[in-house]
């Protein structure tokens, strides 16, 4: 029993090495030079974010003409596995650059070579051509010098090569041949001893003696990230730069107003993002694994796809030639048909004129006939040579050929075939639609409307997906409610959920297949079920003032002569009324929204709600808000005020004027038909497109808001204990205009709460 733990636990330690094994072979990849490909040796940090050795960089901008710019002499490598000698047989397999990028980068002016001379006012600008991304990176004016050694790289490869053994261990440098092993290093001598030799050159008493011992190493590097600007260590990073920075670089005017925080800061912010980043990857290696399996069978479909799809274009191909040969067979035919019916119509009239010559059988014929003196035989046989006769004279009078030689008529006019053989290609995608956001909005229900760009591909029907994004994330990838084979660019979305935001794509699809994805286009839903209603004006006292149109969802306030009137008593005392017009509907329970639009050259609108009772009451002697008689205080919406201060009012309205939303300061401000706020305590907003307003009838509360951003204007209190209705009222000339349901549009409809396939 202990045998076979001990060789269960042997073969568990034995796969665990494999795998560390097999990670660190596959790591290489990400440890080997671009330009060398061979593991770094002191890399630097491009621009660009890719590493590159100092050496091979240096090689490079040399091979470019860069006089000068290879970087700091005193980073050069003296360690013994650096020296020109170890270096150069992998120096020697270095690529070289491309000469049309060489030759770009002179003619643009960024390349010196012997001989340039550079202007005082044009500093030169050292590109440098990354042979990790193909492009050209800017080095500024200090060239290499102004980059940072990549150190953790070069720990990195360090501990690789220890784990793997990479070229084998590491001996003394100080040793007489042959060299002992090295057991120690020293950054500061930047040289690796034996026991012997780290005593020898650190003898006690001496300043070396202070060196500290480190472990044996074939690349040497500073104790800290130092600046290649100002040779100081780096304590800050700039966040708009995104460098690292030194004290000195701090106070430059070139990070100026920058975002700077201290390198412990970024570390640890970058060191959190990348532990989460690795921990969600070695989390979801079956996922990975599934993935990979997947993105195999994928290949696999597509070389066979690729495969069928040349057969059945060759197939196609080879149809249309068998249908071009057998129409050429058949329009040959025809020509040759032709031609010789032609042929046979002349033959016969060359015979015919033939016998009209002298010494013809016809014309000797006529001769002898002529001789006959026997007057009946004569006329026997002269009918018919007459006839004869006749027919060839008239026919020698009138020549014509008795057929053309001209096959004009057989001519083809293969152009608008040549054209659609020239256009022959493969059925491209629908491209991805575009949402007409002008016209895609959400209220009873949403109507979602789109295109296609110009110049794409006819989509026979169009795949809608929709999902909510206010509700709790699940595990896993988004999941999408779908609709499909949908025609025309329109669709309606029925039973949104109330107070959601929904966000929604279009795909189209023909026969080549599905298109891309429409951009994502988030759509809010009102807070409560829409109240539909109409306009009714029947308990209204000015009438003849208010035009409410056929459909009763929209009114104008026409004041006309008696305003006119008014004006030339203003200062005499006049008598203006309210003119108002309410819902056909009473809210007796739950919660209610509507929206509508006002005009904007509007004098005076009040859009709000108000009880039933007490509207009724102020159509019965509505007040005149001009006249001297009027006492504000004492109006239906204040009642006992010593004993109903605290009581909610009757209405609540917001008051909209020329293009503007006047705003009390409480919400008592708009509570009445009259506005008693001063102008100290209110402020004014503009008119948004369209208005909402928000009745909670349990609450007795009303809210007014922006319908388009579903912002809030202004909340009141409101008396709900009778039925509440819509209003409006008007003072001097205006216009509303009730939003009409999405529902009354001829579209195609798609109900969300059915059946819903999951993405």
């Amino acid at each position: 029993m202990a045998e076979g733990e001990d060789m269960q636990t042997f073969t568990s330690i034995m796969d665990a090495l494999v795998r560390i094994s097999t990670s660190m072979k596959n790591m290489e990849k990400e440890l080997l030079c671009p330009v060398c490909q061979e593991m770094y040796k002191q890399p630097l940090v491009l621009p660009c974010t890719h590493n590159v050795c100092q050496a091979c960089a240096r090689e490079v901008l040399g091979q470019q003409g860069y006089i000068g710019h290879g970087g700091d002499p005193s980073s050069e490598p003296t360690s013994p596995a650096s020296t020109p000698s170890t270096r150069s047989p992998r120096l020697s397999r270095r690529t070289l650059p491309k000469p049309d990028r060489l030759d770009r980068l002179l003619k643009s002016g960024f390349g010196t070579y012997p001989g340039r001379k550079r202007g005082a006012l044009h500093p030169q600008v050292i590109m440098f051509p990354c042979p990790a991304c193909q492009g050209d990176v800017e080095l500024g004016e200090r060239g290499l010098a102004g980059l940072f050694r990549n150190l953790t790289l070069e720990r990195v490869v360090e501990r690789y090569r220890q784990s793997v053994s990479v070229g084998g261990a590491i001996l003394c440098q100080l040793c007489k041949p042959p060299p002992l092993e090295a057991t120690k290093g020293c950054t500061e001598c930047r040289a690796t001893f034996c026991n012997e030799c780290f005593k020898l050159f650190h003898p006690w008493g001496t300043q070396k003696a202070q060196h500290e011992p480190t472990l044996p190493t074939l690349s040497f590097r500073p104790k800290g990230l130092m600046c290649p600007d100002h040779k100081e260590e780096v304590t800050h990073y700039c966040k708009t730069c995104q460098r690292l920075v030194c004290q000195l670089c701090r106070v430059r005017r070139t990070h100026s107003g920058h975002k700077i925080t201290p390198v412990l800061s970024a570390y640890q912010a970058l060191k959190d993002k990348l532990t989460k980043s690795l921990t969600y990857i070695l989390g979801n290696q079956d996922t990975v694994q599934t993935q990979i399996c997947e993105l195999e069978e994928t290949v696999r479909h597509t070389e066979v796809s690729g495969q069928q799809a040349k057969e059945e274009v060759s197939q196609l191909v080879r149809g249309l030639g068998a249908v071009l040969e057998e129409k050429r067979a058949s329009l040959l035919q025809a020509i040759e048909e032709c031609q010789q019916e032609r042929l046979a119509r002349l033959s016969a009239q060359i015979q015919e004129h033939r016998s009209l010559l002298d010494g013809s059988g016809l014309v000797g014929y006529a001769q002898e006939v002529l001789k006959e003196t026997d007057q009946p035989c004569f006329v026997q046989a002269a009918k018919q040579l007459h006839n004869r006769i006749s027919r060839a004279t008239e026919a020698l009078q009138t020549f014509r050929p008795a057929a053309s030689s001209s096959f004009r008529h057989c001519q083809l006019d293969v152009g608008r075939e040549m054209k659609l053989l020239t256009e022959l290609n493969f059925l491209r995608v629908p491209e991805a639609p575009v949402i007409d956001t002008q016209r895609t909005f959400a209220y009873d229900q949403i109507f979602l409307c789109w295109r296609l760009p110009p110049h794409s591909p006819p989509a026979w029907h169009y795949t809608i997906e929709f999902r909510r994004t206010d509700v709790p994330a699940q595990p896993g990838p988004a999941r999408w409610q779908r609709r499909e084979e949908v025609r025309g660019t329109s669709a309606l979305l029925e039973n949104p959920d109330t107070g959601s935001v929904y966000v929604l794509r279009v795909r189209g699809c023909n026969k080549a297949g599905f298109g891309e994805y429409s951009e994502d286009v988030h759509l809010r839903t009102p807070p409560a079920p829409v109240l539909h209603f109409f306009l009714d004006g029947r308990w209204g006292t000015s009438r003849e003032r208010l035009a409410i149109s056929k459909d009763q969802r929209a009114v104008r306030s026409v004041p006309g002569l008696p305003l006119l009137l008014a004006a030339e008593r203003l200062l005499t005392g006049c008598h203006l009324s309210v003119d108002v017009v309410l819902g056909d509907v009473a809210v007796t329970q739950g919660r209610s929204y509507w929206a509508c639009a006002v005009d904007p050259a509007s004098y005076l609108v009040k859009v709000g709600v108000g009880l039933e009772s007490k509207l009724q009451e102020s159509f019965q002697g509505a007040p005149d808000v001009i006249s001297p008689r009027y006492d504000p205080d004492s109006g239906h919406d204040s009642g006992a005020e010593d004993a109903t201060v605290e009581a909610s009012p009757p209405f609540a309205f917001l008051t909209i004027g020329m293009g503007k939303i006047l705003l009390g300061a409480g919400a008592s401000s708009n509570a009445g038909l009259t506005g008693r706020d001063g102008p100290a305590a209110s402020c004014t907003v503009p008119l948004p497109p369209r208005l909402g307003i928000c009745l909670d009838y349990e609450r007795g509360r009303v809210s007014f808001l922006d319908a388009v951003s579903f912002r809030g204007l202004l909340e009141c209190p409101l008396d709900c204990s009778g039925p509440v209705c819509p209003a409006f009222c008007f003072i001097g000339g205006g216009a509303v205009q009730l939003q009409e349901p999405v529902g009354t549009k001829p579209e195609r409809k798609v109900t969300i709460g059915g059946f819903a396939k999951l993405d």
